[in-house]
């Protein structure tokens, strides 16, 4: 899988703060969508505080890897999967985190099934794309088109 074309997708996606900012969820979070956790350095530190494009791009490095990582438990075939699909997994992944991911037990189905078309549907049928409208849209038209 092409990491720079995910990095750059989620960039978009997610956006690219160098500073420490409230998520929308009201979670401390900075760089490209790096929740900040007690073993960051920031931890505590207040919201608009300076974050260094070197320290964002060491935690989104550490972030993705994770991200894959877990794609390839919830996806035992993930390196065999189309290039296309792993990119739109790992973006979905990052988003929801494992735990969310692994309840789209129908959009798994699909996967597993090499059924694109139902996973697109899947994507669809789902609190997350009520959540993120134009990425699940985005997303599953691209599922569709594999």
């Amino acid at each position: 899988m092409d990491i720079d074309k995910l990095r750059e997708e989620l960039k978009e996606d997610e956006g690219c703060k160098y500073e420490i900012y409230l998520d929308h969820l009201g979670l401390p979070t900075f760089g490209i969508g790096h929740l900040v956790t007690e073993w960051d350095e920031e931890y505590e530190k207040e919201v608009g505080t300076k974050v260094s494009e070197e320290r964002v791009n060491n935690c989104f490095i550490a972030d993705i890897h994770g991200t894959i990582k877990d794609c390839k438990i919830l996806y035992s075939n993930f390196n065999e999967l189309p290039e296309e699909v792993q990119l739109i997994l790992g973006n979905m992944m990052f988003n929801l985190g494992r735990p969310r991911l692994s309840k789209f037990v129908k959009f798994r189905k699909a996967i597993n099934n090499n059924d694109w078309q139902e996973a697109k549907i899947q994507m669809l049928d789902s609190k997350w794309a009520k959540q993120v409208p134009n990425r699940a849209n985005r997303l599953s038209e691209r599922m569709g088109s594999v």
